[in-house]
């Protein structure tokens, strides 16, 4: 419920503490940049639906992995595999 609440329509957490308004745990530091990504993706036009998803350790500053899908509504010749790249550009991860 909090995910929905916090973020809007749905949304996918994959556990660990979501808990609090704390932003230095990761868990959270995550959610806030994946939504912000993925609101980027949308408005830009260059999908009309995205979810992104990173992995981060602790203690690692750069995120060890960006996963993202856009079920199909990526805009013109684009694939995944090129918003994804934007966002590694973009978001430096």
């Amino acid at each position: 419920k909090i995910i929905i609440d916090t973020y809007g329509g749905w949304g996918a957490h994959g556990g660990g503490a979501f808990s609090g308004k704390d932003p230095t745990k990761v868990d959270r530091s995550a959610a806030y940049i994946c939504r912000q990504m993925a609101k980027s993706v949308v408005s830009s036009g260059l999908a009309a639906r995205c979810l992104v998803q990173l992995s981060y350790a602790i203690g690692v500053a750069k995120p060890l992995s960006l996963f993202v899908e856009a079920y199909g509504s990526e805009k013109g010749q684009l694939t995944v595999d090129d918003i994804t790249n934007v966002l590694k550009i973009e978001f430096d991860c």
